[in-house]
Formats: structure tokens, sequence, C-alpha cells
């Protein structure tokens, strides 16, 4: 759990005062419940309200066979305000045909009925095992016990896990206009992950007076560069959906401006950290690789590189036993799709320069040394423009392949 203030980016540390992250913003309230989904008994049903109707915007999965709540928060989000979110964890609700979708309208239904606001006001979100409909006795009784509280974020973060470790949480403060602004966020995902988006579910609140227009925007750039940058196993989900809800109840004029670019940076800040720990908590992951490649004519080109790279399955095993295999990258580079002149590109793995147009002769013990922590950095420099981007994956082991032999849900 991280946070951080806005202008510290890549300068981002671990610490305990980002629980409860969604709640951290001023008017917002958030609990977490067991309803009984889960056959382990732990929790898997989450709301988290706004005190007052919020700006909102969305993003979500790219994968054709669509989960039925994405179609209704899909709906839900045309008008761009929001007042509530109520996930559901252990079952996706996903090729369920016509029920599945009446059944995720009756969640936003059930949530309205508590917080007195119209279904139309509230996003769906179910994660779990495809092809099982939603156990609605088991809904109909638990949404109206829900009772969000101030300092419930940590529980609607630990209740929206599946396949996750540990919970994902990070806090941005900025400054604005002369008043303190809070970004939160929360995130759950560690498998089927991979651009566009991933088995994944995030949320963000701020007290910040935000435009429509200008949320959408922020937080498409935000997502591109940060959960859109993680992948563990090249597989998207059905499910995925990112969303942030702008309250204002921090006071002051709408941001514009250099305000705005403020807001922009606090939410980078905000999001990356999670990427990273969706990264590391993939699934069997012993290691996080952070693949930068610079020198790129445009950011898509760094982008589509480094994703096409920190993917790659030949390069993710050997990592996992420390091998610095550069040729992988090389190779995982050069199916991107991205012209480059191999003569001018340059390879690192963590500071040593592997590759300069050729082979550097560094000993393969000491390459393989700087593949034994934690978290792997590798860098490309295409040698052809000033863009750079950076992607976030982790090692692929036999451990990945024994825990979704066994995945049930």
């Amino acid at each position: 759990m991280t946070t951080a203030s806005a202008t510290t980016h890549d300068a981002l540390s671990a610490d305990p005062s980002a629980e409860g992250a969604v709640t951290r913003p001023q008017g917002f309230s958030a609990c977490g419940f067991t309803a009984g989904i889960k056959e382990s008994g732990l929790p898997d049903l989450a709301l988290l309200v706004s005190v007052r109707p919020a700006t909102a915007a969305a993003v979500f999965t790219q994968n054709q066979s669509t989960a039925a709540p994405v179609h209704i928060s899909k709906a839900n989000c045309a008008n761009g305000t929001l007042r509530a979110a109520v996930v559901n964890s252990g079952n996706a609700n996903c090729a369920t045909g016509v029920q599945g979708l009446a059944d995720a309208r009756e969640m936003t239904q059930l949530a309205a009925s508590l917080l007195g606001c119209e279904a139309e006001d509230v996003f769906v979100n179910s994660t779990g095992i495809i092809g099982h409909y939603l156990p609605m006795d088991l809904l109909r009784e638990a949404i109206p016990q829900l009772a969000p509280a101030t300092d419930g974020g940590e529980d609607f973060a630990r209740s929206i896990m599946t396949t996750d470790t540990f919970q994902k949480e990070s806090v941005a403060t900025f400054e604005a206009n002369g008043i303190s602004y809070t970004i939160g966020g929360c995130a759950k995902g560690a498998g089927m992950i991979h651009p566009d988006m991933a088995t994944m579910l995030a949320f963000f609140t701020t007290d910040a007076p935000v435009a429509a227009t200008d949320l959408d925007a922020a937080f498409r750039h935000a997502m591109d560069r940060s959960i859109n940058m993680v992948t563990v196993d090249g597989d998207t989900s059905t499910n995925d959906s990112a969303v942030i809800l702008a309250n204002g109840a921090a006071g002051g004029e709408t941001l514009s401006g250099e305000s705005l670019d403020v807001f922009c940076d606090a939410l980078d800040a905000a999001s990356i950290p999670l990427a990273k720990m969706i990264a590391r908590d993939g699934e069997g992951a012993t290691k996080r690789l952070a693949m930068t490649v610079s020198g790129a004519k445009s950011w898509e080109d760094a982008r589509d590189v480094a994703r096409t790279v920190v993917v790659s399955p030949l390069l993710k095993a050997a990592l996992s036993k420390y091998d610095p295999n550069w040729g992988r990258i090389l190779m995982a580079a050069g199916r991107a799709g991205v012209p480059y002149d191999l003569d001018r590109v340059k390879i690192w793995i963590s500071d040593l320069c592997v590759f300069d147009g050729t082979a550097t002769g560094v000993p393969e013990e000491e390459a393989s040394a700087k593949t034994q922590g934690e978290e792997v950095f590798l860098r490309m420099d295409l040698g052809q423009g000033q863009s750079e981007a950076t992607a976030w994956g982790c090692d692929l082991t036999e451990e990945y392949v024994r825990f979704n032999a066994d995945y049930v849900t």
C-alpha cells in the first residue's frame, strides 16, 4: 500500500497510512461484507458511496466476451455522474445471458434503495468465476445490511479480492488554488492480466471538483500509463472496470489550467503504484519486472515495445530462474510492430549494458546477479527519438501453472 505527494511519481514508497484509501478523500464512505458467495467464507460484497452526486469517469475491458455488469455500468456512467459502486467477488456474472443482465441491474436497484438514490446512479461490478449465475437470494439479503462508514475503505479493498494475496491501495495528495485535495485508489487483480485491461477492478475517489470532460480525459490518460501497462499472462478478462468519482467535497472552484495539470499528476501518482502492485502479485510470481523503452519516436511506439517484451513467456520463464537471456528481449521487441534499426539499439539489465548494437560481453554470472532481487529492471533504447514508456509484469513459474490448473474461484 502506497502514499505519495502529487509530484513524486516513481519515487513512491510503501506506507501503511494508505490503508482505507478510497475513504481518505472527504465525503466518501465504504464497507465490506461476507454475503456467502465465496465458499471460503471470505468477504465478498462491497459498497462505496459518495455523500453527494459525484462526477464520474470509467474505462472498461476490451474483451468481446463482456460480462453483464460491464454493460450496466457503461450505461449508468453515460450521464457522467454517480453516487455509489456496489461490487461482489467470487462470481463474475459473465456468460449468464438475459438473467445475468437482470441480476446486475437488480444489484444496482438494491443498493439504490439502501442509499435513497436512483439505480442509474450506481456502478456495479462482479469478479470471479465465469459462467455461474449470481446467488441473488444471498445478495437480496446482504445488500440491505450494508453500512458504509468513513473508515470502511480498508474493508472495501479486502472484499473485492479474488486470488490476490494482499490488498492494493494508494493515496496521493495535492494542493490547488490554496486547497489540499486527496485522491484514493484501490484495485484487485493477480491473474488474467494484460493491457486493455486486465482481470482487475480499480476504484478511485477524490474530493477535488473536476468537470466531467476533464475527468474523463485525465482518467483515460492515467489508466493508459498505469493499469494498461500491466501484464501477467497475456489474457484479458471479461469484467475489467476502473472508475473514478470526484465529489468536490473539499471545496474550491472547478479545477482548470495549472490546477488541472496538478490533479493529473496526482492521479498518475495514485494509479501507477496500483499497477506495480498488481504486477508483483501475479499468480505464482516471485518477482516483478519493469521494462522501460526509451529513444522511441512516440509514446505509443515505446508502449507497444515495452508491453510486448514484458509479456513474453520465454523471457518471463528465463528470469524466474535468474537467466539473463537478453536475446529474448530482442526477440520480443522485434514482434511489437515498431520499426527500428538494430544497430542503434541498446539493452540494459539493471545498470549493466548487455547489448549495444552487438553483444557487450558482460559475463553471464554478473548479469544473472542483477535478476535475483524482488524486482528486475530492464531497459531498451531504440535510438530513434525522445519518447519512453514503462510496462510492468512478473516472472512465469511452475506455481502459475499449478494454480490455474486447480482454479475454481
